[in-house]
C-alpha cells in the first residue's frame, strides 16, 4: 500500500459530519488514501468545525449545499445520522460528486431505493466495515475456492437486541438501535453467503435469533448475544472444514484430519495438508496490520471506494444494492415475529 503523500493521482474530497466517529476513524484513515481533503462540513458546533479545518488545512462549511456549490469535488465522505444522509447524498449526486456514506446509509429500504435512483452512473459505497475486514476477505477467499465448496451454514454472534414490537416500528417508520447495529453482523453474513431468500426471527426475554435462508442453500443463524465484550464471533461451516473468526482479530481455518473412529491414535496428521491454520495480528511492531483502522475494515471500505472512482468500475462490495439487501433483512427480522418472511428483489 501507499501513504497519502506518495500518491501521484489524488481525488479532491470533502467530509460531511466530523463528530467522534469521523474524527477517530475516517479522518485518520485519509492518511492512507489517494485523496486531498478540500473541505469539512458540520451543521453544529462551529468551534469544532473551525478547529478541525485548521488542523487539516482545509476549508469549512456549515451548509453542505453551499459546499457542493463552491467546491470542485470528486467525492464526499458522509458521516452523519442516518436520518439526513439520503438528503446530503442527493445533494452530492446532483452536483456530480461520488458518495461514500456511513452505515446504514438511510433509515429504511425506501430511502435506499431513492438513493439508488439519485445515484445515476456515479460511484456510491456504504461503509459496512464488517464486509471489508481482512478476516472477511479470508473467509470469502475460502468460500469461493472450489477446493472447499459452498458452506452449509453460517453462525454470527453479535451484541444487538431485536425489539419485540417490530411491526409497530416498521409501521411508524422508527429508526432503532436494531437498524443501527444489526447491519454489522448482517453485512458480514451477506458478504460471505450472498443473497437472502427468507428470514425468520424469534425474540426472547433479553435475546433472540434470526434464521437467514440464503438463495444458494446456506442456512445462517444470527445469535443476538448479551453479556460483556468481547462477544462478537463468526463461524462458517463446510462439509469437511470450518472457519472461525473470533473478536475480528483471530481467524482459524480448520481442515480436520484423516479420522477413523476407534482407530486413529494421533490428533496430529502427517504433512501440511490437514489440521488448522491460524491468522492473527502481531503486536511486537508498531505497524499497520494491527491497527483498528485496518482490522475493523475502515481502511478497506474507504480504499475500495477510492479505487472504484479512479479505476472507473462499478462497486460490488458495499454498493447501495448491497445496502438495500442488508436493510431488507433487517426489516424482515422486525416484521417476522416467528413467521418466515420472503425477501423480495427489486
Amino acid at each position: 500500500m501507499m501513504y497519502q503523500r506518495e500518491y501521484k493521482q489524488k481525488l479532491k474530497v470533502a467530509m460531511v459530519g466530523i463528530g467522534s466517529h469521523a474524527y477517530r476513524n475516517l479522518l485518520p484513515a485519509l492518511n492512507y488514501l489517494p485523496v486531498e481533503l478540500c473541505a469539512v462540513c458540520n451543521r453544529s458546533n462551529e468551534e469544532i468545525l473551525v478547529n478541525t479545518a485548521r488542523q487539516y488545512g482545509c476549508r469549512h462549511y456549515m451548509d453542505s449545499q453551499k459546499m457542493f456549490e463552491n467546491e470542485k469535488l470528486d467525492a464526499v465522505f458522509i458521516c452523519t445520522p442516518a436520518s439526513v444522509q439520503p438528503h446530503i447524498a442527493a445533494q452530492a449526486f446532483a452536483a456530480g460528486v461520488n458518495v461514500f456514506v456511513e452505515k446504514p446509509p438511510a433509515e429504511n429500504s425506501e430511502q435506499i431505493l431513492q438513493m439508488i435512483k439519485d445515484r445515476g452512473s456515479l460511484v456510491a459505497v456504504a461503509g459496512f466495515k464488517k464486509a471489508f475486514m481482512p478476516a472477511t476477505d479470508k473467509a470469502i477467499e475460502i468460500v469461493n475456492n472450489p477446493k472447499y465448496g459452498v458452506p452449509d451454514s453460517i453462525l454470527a454472534v453479535y451484541p444487538v437486541k431485536l425489539p419485540d414490537n417490530g411491526k409497530d416500528i416498521l409501521k411508524n417508520k422508527e429508526y432503532t438501535k436494531w437498524h443501527k447495529n444489526s447491519c454489522h453482523p448482517l453485512s458480514f453474513m451477506l458478504a460471505v453467503g450472498g443473497k437472502v431468500s427468507y428470514v425468520t426471527s424469534h425474540v426472547g426475554k433479553n435475546s433472540g435469533i434470526c434464521i437467514i435462508e440464503f438463495e444458494n442453500g446456506i442456512i445462517g443463524n444470527l445469535h443476538l448475544a448479551t453479556g460483556p465484550q468481547p462477544n462478537e464471533m463468526y463461524n462458517i461451516y463446510g462439509n469437511s472444514w470450518n472457519v472461525k473468526i473470533d473478536n475480528t482479530t483471530r481467524v482459524i481455518f480448520n481442515r480436520g484430519i484423516p479420522f477413523d473412529y476407534g482407530h486413529t491414535e494421533s490428533f496430529i496428521s502427517e504433512g501440511e495438508d490437514y489440521g488448522a491454520i491460524l491468522w492473527e495480528p502481531q503486536n511486537c511492531l508498531s505497524t499497520l496490520e494491527n491497527k483498528a483502522l485496518f482490522i475493523q475494515g475502515i481502511y478497506g471500505e474507504m480504499k475500495y471506494f477510492c479505487d472504484c472512482i479512479l479505476e472507473k468500475k462499478v462497486p460490488e462490495r458495499g454498493s447501495l444494492e448491497f445496502a438495500l439487501r442488508v436493510m431488507k433483512v433487517c426489516e424482515a427480522a422486525l416484521f417476522s415475529e416467528g413467521k418466515r418472511i420472503k425477501i423480495e428483489e427489486n
